[in-house]
């Protein structure tokens, strides 16, 4: 799973795979090491939420977006590549989420 962010934005593109394991189970995540001990890392996760709304949660070394179990199961089963929603952070702070399928082409 890729992860992008930039500005306000945060940017999911899951793999084929990936995207088969989320709508089994619920969740992807991948991690990043960013220093020498375990410890020193970020987990970055997609989640399906049992609420209608989108989530976005960042504690100690994970960051999970959560999306509506009803959406998550559309996208993960029809050709809808991608979808968006934008939350409002604190001090009125939009924040732009996309989930993308990032599949090979097959030419």
């Amino acid at each position: 799973m890729k992860l992008r962010i930039e500005d306000n934005s945060l940017r999911l593109r899951l793999s084929e795979q990936e995207v088969e394991q989320f709508a089994a189970a619920g969740r992807v995540a991948a991690v990043v090491s960013l220093g020498p001990t375990a410890t020193e890392s970020l987990t970055y996760a997609l989640e399906r939420a049992e609420s209608e709304e989108f989530r976005v949660s960042y504690g100690v070394g994970a960051l999970t977006v959560k999306v509506p179990a009803a959406l998550a199961a559309h996208w993960t089963s029809s050709d809808q590549n991608g979808f968006s929603a934008t939350l409002m952070m604190a001090e009125d702070q939009p924040l732009k989420i996309l989930i993308e399928k990032d599949l090979d082409c097959r030419h």
